[in-house]
């Protein structure tokens, strides 16, 4: 006989526990469903499914219908940590540190530029008060393309774009929390601007997150070394994602940056000595599933959050700061671009800095930072209507007209050629494993060799076939030639790295070994018969 559970633990018969996971489950369903119709339907292919989200919830914003009340809290501790690691996890240090001049200056200068833009306009322009231009421009200073990147990825947009993008916006976010941080003092009158004060906060702020993060990072690569046990490294991923960000928090750093330097050293350094190539794909696959339910439960409730009276109210302030928002991220980019042009050649193209331009949306980070502004301040609501304002402008118009931009500009990948080529690539490897086992067991003599010649011969005649594939492909597409190289320097570094790993293993090894070939493959130059 079952008992109910209030028999057996009184504490568990809570009204608020049940309703809180009523919602939660209402939330889950609602926004994997909206998820699942985007990929199932083609007509809603071309629209990125965060945006759809975010269209649901504005639905369920103007009925009135209000699921989870979205606190700063909530997107701080619980939905950015897995988000931060995530992206950090899957992005490739060699690609950042070919690219980290303009990066670090979209990330620090960029800020710089966005809030002290907005602040002169909105006080100029608008009339606001200082407390709201202030931290109108911190909040909204921090980027969030999840959506533009997803669909980077998805139509094989340029690589080096993705990590710009994806870049800025890593570090942009710790910057933009760091900036928020210092000038709520000011705008609740508590402190007074001093330019050296406020740089060697900042440094304090970025140097404990990355002392944290790095510790931590290279902490559990070096213990991962010791053991293979998948459901373990996999924990430890997502134990370090918070507890990366609680610590760096407690210590008085960037929660932001800490996890950000976790994840790029695990997901680069970690990942490769003390994960066997099995365990490394269970880990990356595990993350790419917390992001895709995270963002999908995020940008649900960011819509639903939408208060459309104050918007209404604030209307006229709100197109100022559009328009602000506009046109300093056009001279963060385009100035910053230049600049790094010119200073050490990035050869960033005009294309790509307009579409770094239009491609700085505006998330979850903002929503945050201006719901934490304290109930204290006068003009709070004001400060959460424009940023709401802006941010929805920015994921609508700029992220729903990403794709035709990409069109004009010429930018569209070949993503699809390219999963081609990739899926003739792995059929011509599965059947020569499937042929060389055909071929050891007529060898052997298991069964009837005239059966085995046999089936030799369909599979022969289905390599052959797959061969020509690829030859004719090769032939019509130049361009997949360069792909094709670069995909095999990193099955070598891979296997380069995973053989370190495995000696270490098995203790043939005691300490960890520089990659040798990076340098040699990544820096070579293609032979004249591959041009």
């Amino acid at each position: 006989m079952l008992l109910p559970i209030a028999l057996i633990d009184p504490s568990l018969d809570n009204p608020v526990i049940e309703e809180g996971l009523q919602k939660f489950l209402l939330v889950l369903s609602v926004s994997l469903g909206v998820a699942t119709l985007s990929r199932a339907l083609s007509w809603l292919r071309n629209i990125p499914y965060t945006l759809l989200l975010l269209l649901v919830g504005l639905g369920l914003a103007i009925l009135d219908v209000r699921l989870i009340n979205l606190s700063p809290e909530l997107i701080l501790f619980i939905f950015l940590p897995p988000l931060l690691f995530e992206a950090a996890w899957n992005i490739k240090w060699s690609a950042l540190k070919k690219d980290w001049l303009p990066i670090t200056l979209y990330a620090i200068l960029g800020v710089v530029i966005c809030v002290g833009g907005l602040f002169a306009g909105l006080r100029g322009i608008a009339g606001t008060s200082v407390a709201t231009a202030l931290l109108v421009g911190a909040s909204l200073s921090a980027t969030d393309p999840v959506s533009v990147v997803a669909l980077f990825r998805e139509l094989g947009v340029d690589k080096r774009l993705t990590t710009l993008m994806e870049g800025e916006s890593l570090f942009n976010d710790g910057v933009a929390v760091v900036a928020y941080n210092l000038l709520l003092g000011l705008a609740l009158g508590l402190e007074q601007f001093e330019v050296p004060v406020t740089i060697a906060r900042f440094l304090l702020f970025v140097g404990i997150g990355v002392s944290v993060g790095g510790l931590i990072g290279f902490g559990i690569s070096f213990l991962t070394q010791r053991f293979d046990l998948p459901l373990v490294e996999q924990s430890l991923t997502l134990v370090s994602a918070y507890g990366t960000y609680l610590v760096a928090e407690q210590l008085d750093g960037s929660g932001v940056i800490a996890v950000v330097t976790t994840g790029l050293i695990l997901g680069n350094f970690g990942s490769r000595i003390g994960m066997n190539p099995r365990t490394r794909l269970l880990v990356s696959e595990f993350w790419e599933f917390v992001a895709f339910f995270v963002n999908s439960i995020v940008f649900l409730l960011i819509g639903d959050q939408v208060v459309f009276k104050g918007l209404i109210s604030n209307l006229d302030t709100i197109l100022v700061a559009i328009a602000i928002i506009i046109v300093v991220r056009a001279i963060s980019i385009f100035g910053l671009g230049a600049l790094s042009n010119w200073w050490v050649g990035s050869e960033i193209s005009l294309q790509g800095q307009t579409l770094l331009w239009w491609g700085g949306l505006r998330g979850s980070v903002s929503v945050a930072l201006a719901l934490s502004v304290p109930a204290v301040l006068e003009d709070r609501e004001e400060i959460i209507a424009i940023v709401f304002g802006v941010m929805l402008f920015t994921l609508l118009v700029q992220g729903l007209t990403t794709k035709p931009l990409l069109e004009v500009l010429n930018l569209l990948g070949d993503q699809p050629l390219r999963q081609r080529y990739n899926q003739s690539v792995a059929r011509r490897m599965a059947l020569t494993r499937v042929l060389e086992r055909l071929q050891q067991i007529q060898q052997q003599q298991e069964v009837d060799p005239e059966y085995c010649k046999y089936q030799i011969a369909l599979v022969e005649g289905q390599l052959n076939q797959v061969t020509m594939e690829l030859q004719t492909l090769r032939q019509e597409h130049p361009d997949l030639q360069a792909f094709a190289i670069e995909q095999m320097k990193e099955e070598l570094l891979a296997i380069e790295a995973d053989t370190y790993a495995e000696l270490i293993r098995a203790g043939q090894l005691k300490d960890e070994m520089a990659p040798l070939l990076q340098s040699v493959l990544m820096e070579d130059i293609m032979p004249e018969s591959a041009t």
